[in-house]
């Protein structure tokens, strides 16, 4: 066993104002199978890439082992898997690979294969298997199930859930409960560390954020109090120093100048002790108040269509050029319904959600749409994302005071709005388009992976909309969790 020491560790970006760590303190046991959660755009990255070394920071980070971050762009993907591997644990045996892989069920000749002709599950099951073959190394594993369906992350969670000596950032709640036994979170002013899994974490959680609230409302009203003080005490040495000029009593004698003058000194020096201490106070109850978690609730719009069947595929089928993807395929989407279509990668999910919202798509057979359908359609891909939020929803035709509002729900703290979207982080840009899809009014509304990179907080908040709106839906999803819970039928390809 050995330990990471992170002692009194600050860290903010070159001409930023804001300190994305500020005086942490950690202590992690290289032995833990360590689950990272956080809201998105928090620091879960920036501190990975901090114990990788890529950035300056004040403090100090020690320990006897290296540190591997996974996924890492691959040089030379045309040579085979297995030179790849092998360069990366030159120290392993080929039957090592071969156990570790048969333990990620992947078929040896996929060694002999060049790395770019795997799938990028294969990819990322080679991948890790190689990392754990090196020896005295902990792992920063960042999203591993990103590219996984739900058949491979069942897959990796079970050989993750035999290994140790791990920090993962993963927002699948089900695969954080199958392979962690320490959870890190990163609140909005601390890091935290709680023995246990997803679960354990988010049951102390919502007791915790139950006592927060009503800490909550006592510190407002005490606050209000400190300050109703602070205000009195500041008059004290005014209504003394008052009676030095034009003052006289009953008797018509004057008050004694110099007398006053030293009471009013006294009184002033008191009191500006009892105003700073009453400061210090309400700073530290501010404080105590800026931890807390909102997790406010989101609206929809969906709209009532006024046929039963909103769309309908009968004996369809999708081809590209040489490569039949499925055939009779049949399906509906009726009023209300929320239809989970599930299938391995490849197998033309995306392709059915991008026909249906106006993509030139070759699928054949007989296929309708409800007239005068409006959808609202969710992208798998975020990479147009650029230019401002202002820009976004005006050429989205969206109410940008709404936008912004429920981005700020989702955890968008507001010095994001003014950053352009390049620079967002992945699982921010995903909620820009899931926000743009909660302001649009819709007969149906179709996602394609809309929690690729979200953070669970949103992920739940999330699903109570949905549960609360019960809007028409066509979505792809690999978050075991949420499909169980938002679905009210499954298509399978």
């Amino acid at each position: 066993m050995s330990l990471i020491q992170i002692s009194h560790l600050t860290f903010g970006y070159d001409g930023s104002c804001d300190t994305i760590f500020d005086d942490v303190s950690l202590q992690l046991d290289t032995n833990w199978k360590l689950g990272f959660v956080g809201r998105n755009g928090r620091g879960k990255t920036t501190f990975l890439k901090l114990l990788l070394g890529q950035y300056e920071y004040r403090g100090s980070i020690s320990t006897s082992v290296a540190f591997d971050y996974f996924p890492f762009e691959v040089a030379q993907k045309q040579r085979n898997a297995v030179e790849i591997l092998q360069d990366l644990a030159p120290k392993c045996q080929y039957w090592q690979l071969q156990r570790e892989l048969s333990l990620l069920d992947v078929e040896e000749e996929a060694l002999w294969r060049p790395f770019s002709q795997l799938s990028s599950g294969e990819q990322t099951k080679m991948l890790l298997a190689a990392l754990f073959l090196r020896e005295n190394h902990f792992l920063l594993i960042d999203e591993p199930t990103n590219h996984l369906d739900m058949p491979g992350r069942k897959i990796v969670s079970r050989y993750l859930k035999k290994k140790r000596g791990f920090l993962l950032v993963s927002h699948d709640r089900q695969f954080l409960d199958d392979v962690v036994d320490h959870i890190l979170s990163i609140n909005r002013k601390s890091i935290t560390i709680e023995r246990g899994n997803f679960s354990s974490w988010q049951e102390n959680k919502q007791k915790q954020y139950a006592f927060e609230q009503s800490e909550h409302k006592k510190l407002i009203k005490q606050i209000h109090s400190l300050e109703t003080a602070a205000k009195t005490t500041a008059n004290w040495s005014n209504q003394v120093e008052k009676t030095k000029v034009g003052y006289q009593d009953s008797s018509g004698n004057k008050p004694d100048r110099g007398y006053i003058g030293h009471k009013s000194a006294k009184m002033m020096k008191r009191s500006k002790t009892i105003e700073n201490r009453i400061k210090n106070a309400i700073a530290e109850k501010e404080s105590l108040r800026k931890d807390v978690e909102k997790e406010e609730s989101l609206k929809l719009f969906p709209l009532s269509y006024h046929k039963e069947v909103l769309l309908e595929l009968r004996q369809a089928a999708l081809r590209y050029g040489e490569i039949e993807v499925f055939q009779k395929l049949s399906f509906s989407v009726k009023r209300g319904e929320r239809v989970a279509l599930q299938g391995g990668n490849g197998t033309g999910k995306s392709s059915i959600l991008k026909w249906i919202a106006g993509k030139e798509i070759p699928l054949t057979g007989q296929t309708e749409k409800g007239s005068g359908l409006i959808i609202s359609y969710v992208n798998q891909d975020t990479s147009h994302l650029n230019g401002t939020l202002k820009e976004y929803a005006q050429n989205e035709g969206i109410c940008y005071s709404l936008f912004l509002a429920i981005l700020r729900k989702l955890g968008f703290e507001r010095g994001q709005f003014d950053k352009k979207m390049q620079y967002f982080s992945q699982g921010q840009k995903k909620k820009v388009l899931l926000a743009k899809s909660l302001c649009q009014k819709a007969h149906i509304y179709v996602w394609d992976e809309p929690l690729n990179f979200i953070d669970v907080i949103s992920r739940m908040q999330i699903e109570e909309l949905l549960l609360q709106y019960q809007p028409t839906m066509l979505f792809v999803e690999h978050d075991a969790v949420f499909t169980k819970k938002i679905a009210t039928k499954f298509v399978s390809l």
